[in-house]
C-alpha cells in the first residue's frame, strides 16, 4: 500500500511540476504594448525592454545589456515595428521569438493572445482576460449608443482606427502618421467630425483641430505607461472615457 501511494504522489508532483513548468516560462517583451498582450494571454511576471515612459517606445535604441536580457529568457515577443529589431533581428541564440500584430481591436486581441497562450498553457486565464477586455468596449459601445453617438463620424489617427470601429463610430477619413496635409486639413474644415482622435505618441493634428473648432480633439494612447496587470485593459478605459 505504501508503495502505491508514493508512486501516486511521485505522479502527482511530477504533473504538478510539469503544469508549473508550462506556466514559468521567462518572458520578456520589446515594449509595453507587446507585454500587454503577453499580460491578457495570461503570464503574469514579465518585462519590457523599452522603458514605458518613452513617449515613442519603438524608437528605443537597444543596449548591450537589453540583448543580455533577451539571451536569457525563453520567449521574447515582439511586433516588429520596434527600431531594435533591427539591430536584433529574429533570431537570439535558443530564444523562441514571437511576433504579434499590435493593434487594439477586439478580433486582433482576441487573435494575438490566443497564440501567445498556446505557446505559454495558459488557455484558461487568457479566456477570462479576454471576456473582461470584450466586456468593457461592448458596454461602451452600448453607452455611447445611448447617448447618440452611434456612427459619429471621427476623423482618426490611421494607428488609433481600430478602438474607433470597435465602438461604434464611423472612421470618415484618417490621417497621419506624418504631418497632416493640406488637403486633410480642407477635409477639416469642410465635414462635421463629432470628434478628431489623435495619437499621444507622435500627435500631429492640432491644424485640424484649429479648422474645426466644432469638433471634439481627443488624444488616445496605445503604449501603457506601466507593464503591470490588465494595462491594455487600463488604456483602452481611459481612451473611452475621453469621448464620453
Amino acid at each position: 500500500m505504501k508503495k502505491i501511494l508514493s508512486i501516486a504522489l511521485i505522479a502527482i508532483l511530477g504533473a504538478a511540476v510539469f503544469a508549473a513548468g508550462k506556466n514559468e516560462k521567462k518572458v520578456v517583451a520589446s515594449t509595453s504594448w507587446t507585454a500587454a498582450f503577453v499580460d491578457i494571454a495570461g503570464v503574469k511576471t514579465k518585462d519590457a525592454i523599452a522603458p514605458a515612459s518613452l513617449r515613442h517606445p519603438p524608437e528605443y535604441e537597444i543596449t548591450v545589456s537589453d540583448i543580455q536580457k533577451i539571451s536569457k529568457c525563453d520567449v521574447f515577443v515582439f511586433a516588429g515595428f520596434e527600431r531594435m529589431m533591427k539591430t536584433i533581428g529574429t533570431s537570439v541564440g535558443n530564444v523562441e521569438m514571437v511576433k504579434v500584430r499590435c493593434d487594439n481591436s477586439i478580433e486582433n486581441v482576441s487573435a494575438e493572445c490566443r497564440k501567445l497562450a498556446k505557446i505559454f498553457g495558459t488557455e484558461k486565464e487568457c479566456e477570462k482576460n479576454l471576456s473582461e477586455y470584450i466586456s468593457v468596449i461592448t458596454k461602451a459601445k452600448a453607452d455611447l449608443e445611448k447617448k447618440g453617438y452611434a456612427g459619429a463620424k471621427v476623423f482618426c489617427n490611421i494607428n488609433q482606427i481600430y478602438l474607433a470601429k470597435d465602438l461604434g463610430f464611423e472612421v470618415a477619413d484618417t490621417f497621419g502618421p506624418g504631418p497632416v496635409t493640406s488637403e486633410q486639413i480642407a477635409k477639416a474644415k469642410a465635414n462635421d467630425y463629432v470628434f478628431i482622435i489623435d495619437n499621444v505618441h507622435n500627435p500631429v493634428a492640432q491644424p485640424l483641430v484649429e479648422v474645426s473648432p466644432e469638433s471634439k480633439y481627443v488624444i488616445w494612447r496605445n503604449f501603457p505607461e506601466k507593464v503591470e496587470n490588465k494595462a491594455l485593459l487600463k488604456v483602452i478605459q481611459a481612451n473611452i472615457n475621453l469621448v464620453k
